[in-house]
């Protein structure tokens, strides 16, 4: 070959190289030019309420007033009388429209058009729970729940006065006393509180886009008082849990020691009393409750309602529930009866029987609450109830694990008014005499 033709064939030979090399790479190039880039940050997070992007309407929220119903409140958006009545009947066999309480929150989902539609309709039919009526095309109802979170928080105080000022003054919910009284109220007089009587509690408490509600779940707790600590341990035996002492006795006896949460006792079980309307001295075989009018009553215990009625001049509205073949008890004075309450009904513990009021011979709303032991009228607030089922042999050692550990807990959680007064204990984490909660 001559130097001439080396020379041509190492040029061409070069080329070949350079677009060997060279092409996979420009190519790349073009392809990433025609990519659009869109920055991070203007990228818009779409937000979601009740399952609706809330940022494409105009919201209107409200509450349902005195007499509104679903008719008036959707008329004064713009729905014809037509209209609401197809809605309606889209809802039945999922929301009943005339179940519409005045005091519950609703929002009305507008467009954005300069003559704007009513899109969606949504009431809460508690903090948990809401129905949204589609507005568009044929219509659609459809129920929802709102994204429940439970809070583990803990708290300890001592008494100065009530269990609910205590919670006050510590920054925990009142409520929360309500629900340690029904747990200690087997084994503790809370009518006998005590300056200086500490508690602990290890509590979750439920919340609904960051707001509280009144639902607790006690995880430990422990009350000193009389110079002796009382404990409650949840244990879970025979498929049910249950409050448990240091010693795995449970805390529920087979009485309530009061048939309602918050009152005062306003006069005793005596054989020789005043009475304020007659005048005159004569037995008084219970014990009054003094709470306002609507006051919830329970039932002390599971029984059966073997009386219902009035008496113009003596108890007013009453009834009377047979527990076992020894007690009776009898709850007088009241406003109201429960819903479906009649004789033969089958009554549980804690079961909303009735209501405060003032009927009958009574100079103010309260309850009388008789008890009868064979027949015979007992003091209401000495009765000795028998305890539910202790934690069996075979599970006490697994009961002694769990009952150890929440002890140390409960002996770690610090002293907030030591710290910092006024600050609430919250781990964030999902484990006047007339309103003192007696029980």
């Amino acid at each position: 070959m001559t130097k001439k033709k080396q020379i041509i064939f190492s040029s061409l030979l070069g080329v070949v190289l350079l677009v060997v090399i060279f092409w996979p790479k420009n190519r790349e190039i073009e392809l990433l030019d025609e990519v659009e880039v869109v920055d991070s940050a203007e990228v818009k997070e779409i937000v979601y309420k009740y399952g609706i992007p809330i940022d494409d309407y105009e919201v209107d929220y409200g509450v349902v007033q005195r007499n509104q119903s679903l008719s008036t409140i959707l008329q004064k958006h713009g729905l014809s009388v037509r209209q609401v009545h197809q809605l309606s009947e889209k809802a039945k066999g999922i929301f009943d429209v005339r179940t519409i309480r005045c005091g519950q929150a609703y929002a009305v989902f507008s467009t954005r058009d300069s003559l704007p539609e009513t899109t969606f309709f949504v009431y809460e039919i508690d903090p948990r729970s809401y129905v949204v009526f589609d507005l568009r095309n044929e219509y659609e109802v459809r129920k929802g729940e709102n994204p429940v979170e439970w809070r583990q928080k803990q708290v300890r105080g001592k008494v100065e006065s009530s269990l609910w000022l205590a919670m006050q003054k510590y920054d925990a919910d009142p409520q929360l006393a309500v629900v340690l009284a029904n747990i200690f109220g087997w084994t503790i007089d809370f009518f006998g509180l005590q300056k200086e009587d500490e508690f602990r509690v290890i509590y979750e408490q439920e919340y609904v886009d960051g707001k509280s509600l009144l639902n607790f779940n006690i995880l430990a707790a422990s009350f000193r008082h009389n110079d002796s600590t009382y404990y409650a341990i949840p244990f879970v035996q025979d498929g049910e849990t249950l409050y448990y002492n240091d010693r795995g006795n449970s805390l529920e006896g087979a009485f309530l020691k009061a048939p309602l949460d918050f009152f005062r006792i306003s006069s005793r079980f005596s054989n020789s009393r005043y009475h304020p309307v007659l005048k005159r001295y004569r037995p008084h075989h219970g014990v009054d409750y003094a709470a306002p009018t609507g006051t919830p009553v329970y039932a002390v215990g599971s029984g059966k309602v073997i009386a219902k009625g009035y008496q113009a001049k003596g108890g007013g509205n009453y009834l009377k529930v047979k527990h076992n073949s020894v007690y009776t008890t009898v709850y007088m004075h009241l406003s109201r009866f429960a819903k479906g309450i009649k004789v033969g009904s089958a009554v549980k513990q804690k079961e909303v029987i009735g209501y405060v009021g003032a009927t009958g011979l009574a100079t103010g709303p309260h309850l009388d609450f008789r008890v009868y032991e064979n027949g015979k009228p007992i003091n209401p607030l000495s009765i000795k109830s028998q305890p539910k089922k202790p934690v069996s042999k075979e599970n006490m050692p697994q009961f002694i694990v769990v009952r150890d550990s929440l002890q140390q807990m409960l002996g770690r959680i610090p002293d907030i008014l030591e710290t910092e007064p006024n600050q609430s204990i919250d781990t964030n984490v999902s484990v006047s005499e007339e309103t003192e909660i007696k029980k």
